[in-house]
């Protein structure tokens, strides 16, 4: 994303830019979104981490190794992964809407980012299931190309402006709202 492949670094909106295709894309988006101000338009940009959904996303694709016993984490593990459930997700799009002194670029991510080792041992912990095959680098980016990469990497992304605006999260730690996906998803 935004912030390019970091180290335990913990970012907010006023960290700088990375380097990669994906922050120079980002930089390319939010640079025409903020034209809009030239005509007097309030302009927020949302840096959105892995959104957290039972039919979209990354999440779907790490349940299938859990369900047959075979989960773990993505190699190294010790990649940040910055997340949001998908209620949050919207919250804070109506959240951004509605208070007229938000502006500029917004973290929509939780306030808990977790390591990969960490968000596959919770989704262990839901799923009933252990996490201990790990998945090596390799074999990831040979299924799936770029994306691969992205998840091989990560970033220590914090939702500061959220926070001190006052956003009150529905689903602020990982073990919350993974249960609240999956159990919706089970009920289905």
């Amino acid at each position: 994303g935004y912030y390019g492949a970091t180290d335990d670094r913990r970012l907010d909106e006023g960290a700088a830019r990375g380097n990669g295709f994906l922050a120079d894309l980002c930089l390319g988006w939010e640079s025409e979104a903020l034209r809009a101000a030239e005509f007097g338009a309030r302009v927020v940009t949302l840096r959105t981490g892995m959104v957290l959904e039972q039919d979209g996303g990354a999440l779907p694709k790490m349940l299938l190794p859990f369900r047959f016993f075979a989960g773990g984490p993505i190699m190294p593990g010790n990649q940040w992964v910055s997340w949001i459930h998908r209620r949050d997700h919207i919250g804070l799009i109506q959240w951004a809407l509605s208070t007229p002194t938000v502006s500029g670029a917004i973290n929509a991510v939780a306030p808990e980012p977790v390591t990969m080792r960490t968000f596959c041992e919770v989704l262990g912990r839901v799923l009933h299931r252990p996490s201990w095959l790990p998945v090596p680098r390799f074999a990831l980016n040979a299924l799936l190309g770029e994306l691969g990469t992205l998840m091989t990497t990560g970033q220590r992304v914090i939702p500061a402006k959220a926070m001190a605006g006052g956003y009150r999260f529905q689903y602020p730690t990982l073990e919350q709202a993974l249960r609240d996906v999956l159990m919706r998803s089970a009920a289905q």
